[in-house]
């Protein structure tokens, strides 16, 4: 019995998707539930899983090929059985030997401490895990891993190679350089900067963050002061968090803010949603958590769908001063930047403090320069003096 492998629902807005890559050739067993192609979108890349056992019978699509949700992605056959047939030429003790070698390897692959796309990778390229090395606190080895120990163990083949290499841009790829420019070519961008001393926040992590650990089981970031002060900012001033669709300014009284995340097939922003509700231990475990997901590529449309403002943090790659464009059709975006100790004048004395330069990106179309200079003087006295912010008052 034939079935058709189908291209799933992905969101409302999504309508065609690119298929990445076939997991499986045909003539392939798997198991329900395994994965047999990897199809990606604007947004996110997933895995479709097989409905049910059996194996790949013909691949209607192809790698590198568009298809529409809802469209044919090939056709499996059904089976029943979980175990693999043996012959029956073969003896009961050659039958025991063929599942004690099965459940070897399955239990080794099992206990892998290893994400599903970093496995899939591996083995594509023959890859022992063992001999990566992880980014991760957890010893966890992610897709980025992997692709760094590949890039690594071929630095001096791709050097001796050709001069020129023409890759097709992936779908995410498209959508991003598609969006910048529309951002640039339809709002009127202007960028606004401020500094803020970093000093009250960094006591607070340095006293507090053991605490805070051990209760929270988790760091205590920046971010998680930044997202506060952008949270009061943005009631103080709901233009930043508005938008324009037509001729009509949508003001939003939810605050869902994006953080955006550097992944190696370019920018997301996955969706802290309803941020002002949140405690500074609840935004630190939902960040890192979008942020895993994100490097393992596992985001859902629900992580990135809405947002009302963005907050993007190019200090974590040294960047000192940016001009961060915004994220349509939201009308503003922060970025944050390294912190560097620099010689200030407080109180008519020159001290040592670590700075931070912040720059505020808006759509001057719904956005006054009054409003943008002030919610940006906002955030810093917040950030400067965090009394409020740790007290809710």
């Amino acid at each position: 019995m034939s079935t058709e492998l189908i291209v799933p629902t992905l969101g409302e807005s999504i309508t065609e998707a690119t298929v990445s890559k076939w997991l499986k050739n045909i003539g392939d067993n798997f198991e329900a539930d395994e994965p047999l192609v990897e199809i990606e979108t604007d947004k996110i890349t997933v895995e479709v899983p097989a409905p049910h056992a059996g194996s790949l019978k013909e691949i209607k699509v192809s790698e590198g090929t568009d298809v529409e949700i809802g469209g044919i992605l090939g056709i499996l056959n059904e089976s029943k059985g979980k175990k693999p047939i043996l012959k029956k030429t073969e003896t009961k003790e050659e039958e025991v030997k063929e599942e004690v070698k099965v459940v070897k390897v399955e239990t080794k692959s099992s206990s892998a401490k290893s994400s599903p796309s970093a496995r899939k990778i591996a083995e594509e390229n023959n890859i022992k895990l063992e001999d990566v090395t992880s980014s991760r606190s957890d010893g966890r080895i992610n897709k980025e891993d992997v692709v760094s120990h590949l890039s690594s163990s071929n630095k001096t083949t791709n050097n001796k190679g050709e001069r020129e290499e023409v890759v097709k841009m992936s779908k995410i790829r498209q959508t991003i350089s598609k969006r910048l420019k529309e951002a640039q070519n339809t709002a009127a961008i202007l960028t606004t900067f401020n500094e803020i001393d970093m000093s009250k926040v960094m006591e607070i992590r340095k006293s507090k963050n053991q605490e805070f650990q051990s209760r929270y089981e988790v760091k205590l970031g920046f971010m998680s002061f930044f997202v506060k002060a952008v949270v009061k900012s943005l009631q103080e001033y709901p233009a930043v968090n508005a938008e324009i669709k037509d001729e009509n300014i949508i003001y939003k009284n939810h605050f869902d803010i994006g953080i955006a995340v550097g992944t190696e097939k370019g920018l997301v922003v996955p969706i802290l949603k309803d941020a002002d509700q949140l405690s500074f231990g609840q935004i630190e475990t939902k960040i890192i958590d979008l942020s895993t997901k994100a490097k393992d590529g596992t985001l859902t449309m629900d992580d990135l769908t809405g947002g009302t403002f963005t907050i993007s943090n190019g200090g974590v790659y040294g960047s000192m001063l940016s001009t961060p464009i915004i994220n349509r059709p939201q009308s503003g975006i922060l970025g944050m930047h390294n912190i560097q100790k620099r010689a200030v004048v407080v109180n008519d004395e020159i001290v040592i403090r670590p700075m931070m330069y912040v720059a505020l990106s808006y759509d001057h179309r719904i956005i006054d320069g009054k409003e943008s200079v002030g919610f940006l003087v906002k955030v810093k006295e917040l950030l400067e003096d965090p009394s409020e912010l740790v007290l809710g008052i």
